[in-house]
């Protein structure tokens, strides 16, 4: 079903996941740009299939827990004024013989009106909100979700999917079978093996089949897969990167066998574990052990996206004329939604990045230089975004752009090419990067030497769309001699005041690559 576009004054949606653990909360504003703004994020654990999978039946305690964070989160979300609710249940619900009596009580005490997904649907959901933040380029993955109640798998590349399964496993379907009646006491060795063997047998038809695909990498998304690594990094590698994304199985492992030895008031206290989750946490890991096991995964990447982030992609891609969730990668999708968010001028910043590429392509002809697709792809994004810290003042915008683009979500990218571009967009004006400024310290030595000579050609294009009336249309280095090179500009008018833009750089170009700049330049009607 086709949605409506957004009118001028734009329009706020709000996101409800209710699944079996807790209960999440999306704010979005869509704006009239076709960018959007997140305004709000919560989560509160309800624990809905607390005792529910023996009986297919949601307990009171339950239902109450559930209806008054939903009417609360509803209440935060109106004072954003929302316009729109989109609200779906999960696992716990779906298999709930009350369903439709807490369907009902939602309606009446909070106002919501509840979808209930099918697994294939979540499934696909969360496929959806994994993949359109990840960078794969022409690469293949297998995605896994876990669930309170359900495991959601899917195989896939950047666009499309071409398989999807859900799975009675999760964590507290698990624990209710297997743990629940020892919580308190450590798991011992055989009691994890039972749990081993059936997650084993549930899973083993299509373990057969993600084998015949051979992904080229493992995704995990789900509180379960995210506290994991937040527990290996501050108990396995305490001195290690705090922000790593990869999750081996050798650690898993080891933190699983930490886990298992520990009474639960122990194991809440371990550093990095979620001491809501710690009761749970063991048949949460046992399902990603397996799996990774079955696979022969030797690590896993770990996201903080999920079927929220799903919802918010399938809305958008039902919208009439949404640019960001169509054909375009990850990478520039977000690039593009940061830069519309924050209001910059699109055709200023297409025009510098088409003469910085144009600057970038001609001095690798030349031999000025000798980087890649991968230096390319940066230096674009980066100059597509160096003005938008004018969001905030145009003095210094440059450094408002560094902070912007250092401390945004930019999907698709990790965080070295993250501080990479967002230094190039600081030093397109002012002062060139030297060696001491604390901006680049946590660059090496070949990074700092890169971003040198990437800045000069963004300042280079930042000053060939000085007057931004686009007037230079093409623009190319040439060799004249082994000590001199020509710039050739190309306008349609009168340049002047970019000519006299890239005067001011000759000389850090000339400090740069050891020679002469001369400039040329001549007009087309």
């Amino acid at each position: 079903m086709k949605i409506n576009n957004v009118g001028p004054n734009g329009r706020v949606v709000s996101f409800i996941d209710i699944g079996t653990n807790s209960v999440r909360l999306l704010v979005v504003r869509l704006n009239p740009n076709h960018s959007y703004s997140i305004l709000s994020q919560q989560k509160q654990q309800v624990r809905l299939g607390e005792g529910e999978f023996e009986e297919e039946e949601i307990l009171p305690d339950a239902i109450e827990r559930l209806v008054i964070v939903c009417k609360k989160l509803t209440e935060l979300a109106l004072t954003f004024h929302t316009d729109e609710f989109v609200a779906v249940a999960t696992s716990a619900m779906r298999e709930a013989v009350n369903q439709q009596d807490i369907l009902h009580l939602l309606r009446q005490e909070a106002s919501l009106d509840v979808h209930v997904i099918s697994g294939q649907e979540e499934a696909r959901l969360i496929y959806l909100g994994v993949s359109r933040g990840v960078h794969l380029g022409d690469r293949q993955a297998f995605f896994i979700d876990i669930g309170g109640g359900s495991t959601e798998i899917a195989l896939g590349g950047e666009q499309n999917y071409y398989y999807l399964e859900s799975f009675k496993l999760g964590a507290i379907r698990l624990s209710n079978l297997y743990i629940s009646g020892n919580v308190s006491e450590p798991v011992s060795p055989d009691r994890y093996k039972k749990v081993q063997q059936h997650i084993k047998d549930t899973i083993i038809h299509s373990v057969q089949k993600i084998r015949e695909q051979k992904p080229d990498l493992a995704i995990g998304s789900s509180g379960t897969i995210v506290n994991l690594s937040e527990i290996v990094q501050k108990t396995i590698h305490p001195n290690g990167n705090s922000g790593e994304t990869v999750l081996s199985y050798k650690d898993l492992q080891k933190t699983i066998e930490l886990l298992c030895s520990l009474p639960l008031a122990q194991r809440k206290k371990i550093p990095g574990m979620n001491p809501d989750r710690a009761d749970i946490i063991i048949p949460g890991a046992a399902i990603l052990d397996v799996f990774m096991k079955e696979l022969s995964l030797e690590g896993i990447t770990i996201t903080s996206r999920g079927l929220q982030d799903g919802l918010l992609v399938d809305y958008l891609s039902r919208m009439d004329a949404f640019p960001l969730f169509g054909e375009l990668s990850p990478r520039q999708r977000s690039v593009l939604q940061l830069g519309r968010s924050c209001g910059i001028n699109e055709i200023h910043a297409r025009t510098v990045a088409s003469l910085v590429l144009e600057l970038f392509d001609s001095a690798k002809t030349l031999k000025l230089h000798n980087f890649g697709d991968s230096e390319r792809e940066l230096l674009e994004y980066a100059t597509f975004l160096h003005d938008i810290g004018s969001f905030i003042s145009y003095t210094n915008h440059h450094a408002h752009s560094y902070y912007i683009i250092k401390n945004s979500e930019l999907l698709g990218f990790d965080q070295k090419e993250v501080s990479f571009m967002a230094n190039i967009a600081r030093f397109h004006r002012k002062k060139t990067p030297k060696k001491k400024d604390p901006e680049i310290l946590d660059l090496d030595t070949r990074e700092r030497e890169t971003l040198r000579i990437l800045t000069t050609f963004t300042r280079l294009g930042e000053s060939l769309d000085r007057s931004h009336t686009a007037l230079v249309q093409h623009v190319r280095f040439s060799g004249i001699d082994k000590d001199t090179v020509s710039l050739e500009i190309v306008a349609r008018g009168d340049c002047q005041l970019e000519i006299w833009g890239v005067e001011a750089e000759k000389k850090a170009f000339e400090k740069i690559f050891e020679k002469k700049l001369v400039l040329v330049s001549s007009q087309i009607s």
